[in-house]
């Protein structure tokens, strides 16, 4: 698998986990209690799976590359563009987390939060994954130079060698499919 196949094949674990997170704030919106320990697992999710681990090899490798060879329009596409929309995420899971505190402390109001913070998370997520699936990778990959994109493949292979020998795909996707069978 090349490295765009890679994190397209990635995408579908973070979308379906976004399904999940969906799922998790319909049921505090229907008023059951919050499970604290799943929505802990889904920030995990989040920032250690798809920021960390996928969101990493994109900053590192496939968009470094695109803002220094593709001119101003790589320059801006993803300074502008992906990596704005990376950090909005990052603010999205920081303030779910907040409010989780909050609602666990007894400020029911913060709900209103939580639910606000995690489904604002899936919508900037659901956008941000077609764009890149259906213009960024596709750019990337038809204007850079070839010997880039084999760099690129390279580097990405070694990243996901060192992270399957640290069970981090393994790990993640079990915690993604045991929140499937609670909340699909």
């Amino acid at each position: 698998m090349n490295s765009v196949e890679v994190m397209v094949m990635e995408h579908d674990y973070i979308l379906r986990m976004l399904n999940v997170v969906r799922k998790a704030c319909f049921k505090v919106m229907k008023g059951e209690d919050i499970n604290y320990d799943d929505f802990s697992k889904m920030i995990e999710f989040v920032r250690k799976y798809a920021d960390a681990h996928h969101h990493g090899k994109e900053e590192k490798f496939l968009f470094k590359e695109m803002q220094t060879n593709l001119g101003k329009l790589g320059e801006n596409l993803i300074t502008h563009g992906m990596l704005v929309e990376h950090d909005y995420g990052r603010l999205y899971m920081s303030d779910l987390e907040d409010a989780l505190q909050r609602v666990k402390k007894g400020d029911e109001e913060s709900k209103l939060d939580v639910i606000s913070n995690a489904v604002g998370y899936t919508n900037l997520l659901k956008r941000h994954i077609a764009k890149e699936n259906d213009a960024v990778y596709k750019f990337g990959e038809t204007k850079l130079p070839k010997e880039i994109i084999e760099q690129i493949n390279f580097r990405t292979e070694e990243f996901e060698k060192e992270a399957e020998k640290q069970g981090t795909q393994k790990y993640f996707i079990g915690i993604l499919e045991n929140l499937e069978k609670k909340y699909l």
